[in-house]
């Protein structure tokens, strides 16, 4: 059984800020004066209102407060949040013109799984956000519009990504003579240019962009002015790109990221997708690994399906752990119960690498000591029950050396491919921008 990454990974995200949909309670609750509602920004066919911004704004700002991160000035944070929903409508437009739908099942199915990981029924979720003031539609139709944008982002920008044998050859080449291993976190902001920008407006990014660099330099919080700055989509996030290695990064940072020391900033960048600016947050590592841990692991597997809800698989594999637990034969549960190929095998998976798995699978099974059974494991696949045989470090074969690097480079040229395409995308759109007149 060959089990793949799947884009279903960032509803895990979501589970850290659902109370952040409470927002329009929140709007409605106030005491304070609210203006009438107004249009801020036409884009294509549709319009944007105001009470729709401040809602997102709310959403953001409960977000912002749980990290801690200082906020930014009201109007700064209501012309990025305007940029955001912008763009988000860009998108979901797009992809209603090109056929692209994500039906009621496969929306249920991802709300099925949120409610899992949060430990609860569909049901009781859903009593849970009303409970929390979240209208269940509203709720459902958020989750429908994000599930879209990353199959957009899938169809149209990372399934078109080539990578070539000879870009293969040339990063191995260049990792046995570089060395490597080191993981850098940056940060960074992006002011985001028109395809067809003028020299004029060129111009007014350049100085923004300088503004920007000149205040972070000054010592002012980076996450601030990320929020404050930046046309990202990781923006009010501070911009943070998490731990990479400078070859899973967008050429223009690794460059820059390589030459910056803990802390330092860097100079303004310029790519076809306009102004950046990186800080460097930390650095680890140093040594290249010329090996990985593998898990010798085995599993069994009950699908959700028309005919098997979750609960139904979910209460069939707990009992089934419990016979495992009490001493029954794991490998004959197996081939009784399992529906994967490795059912015949008693489950048995073989050595696995880092990666082989889909996230879900992978941190239930890194979390095992040997022999020890996983409790219950929701995947896009179905419920798991893992187990894990053995542990060894293997030196990474030529053939390994060579996925790996292939992953580096879509890694790398993933991030790229997608603002270009984001920019184009908005640059084809009609979007008219309100925000300022009153």
């Amino acid at each position: 059984m060959t089990i793949m990454p799947t884009p279903i990974r960032f509803l895990l995200a979501l589970l850290c800020c659902l109370s952040a949909f409470s927002a329009s309670s929140v709007v409605a609750a106030s005491s304070e004066p609210i203006e009438a509602d107004r249009i801020v920004a036409v884009v294509g066919d549709e319009v944007v209102t105001y009470y729709e911004l401040r809602v997102r704004l709310e959403s953001a700002l409960k977000q912002l407060q749980k990290q801690g991160t200082p906020l930014p000035p009201q109007d700064v944070l209501e012309r990025q949040m305007l940029e955001r929903v912008i763009m988000d409508r860009v998108q979901l437009q797009y992809a209603r013109e090109t056929g692209m739908k994500i039906d009621d099942l496969q929306l249920d199915q991802a709300i099925g799984r949120i409610a899992a990981n949060n430990k609860l029924t569909p049901a009781q979720f859903r009593l849970a956000l009303e409970k929390d003031g979240i209208e269940y539609a509203k709720f459902r139709e958020e989750i429908r519009g994000e599930m879209t944008m990353v199959r957009l982002r899938e169809r149209e920008v990372e399934s078109k990504l080539v990578i070539s044998d000879g870009e293969i050859d040339n990063y191995l080449a260049n990792q046995a003579t570089t060395g490597g291993g080191e993981e850098y976190q940056l940060a960074h902001i992006l002011l985001r240019a028109p395809e067809s920008a003028s020299p004029e407006q060129l111009q007014k990014l350049r100085l923004r962009a300088e503004q920007a660099l000149k205040r972070a330099r000054a010592g002012e919080n980076f996450s601030e002015l990320t929020a404050a700055f930046s046309d990202a989509p990781d923006a009010l996030q501070g911009g943070n790109l998490g731990w990479r290695s400078l070859d899973r990064m967008p050429a223009l940072y690794s460059d820059a990221g390589g030459r910056l020391q803990t802390g330092e900033i860097s100079e303004i960048l310029r790519s076809s997708a306009g102004f950046h600016i990186v800080k460097l947050l930390g650095k680890r590592g140093g040594s290249a690994q010329a090996s990985v841990q593998q898990t010798n692991a085995r599993h069994i597997l009950v699908r959700i399906n028309e005919v098997v809800s979750e609960s139904e698989a979910r209460r069939k594999m707990e009992n089934v752990r419990e016979r495992i637990v009490n001493g029954v034969d794991f490998a004959e549960q197996a081939r009784l119960y399992s529906q994967d190929g490795s059912a015949t095998k008693g489950g048995n998976l073989g050595w696995l690498n880092p990666g082989d798995t889909v996230p879900e699978f992978e941190r239930a099974m890194d979390a095992l000591q040997p022999n020890e059974v996983s409790p219950v494991v929701q995947s896009p696949f179905g419920m798991h029950l893992i187990q894990v045989l053995e542990r060894r470090e293997k030196d990474v074969s030529a053939e390994r050396q060579r996925a790996v690097a292939r992953q580096a480079l879509r890694e790398r040229k993933l991030d790229e491919a997608y603002q270009d395409w984001l920019r184009q995308m908005r640059d084809r759109t009609y979007v008219e921008n309100r925000l300022e007149e009153k």
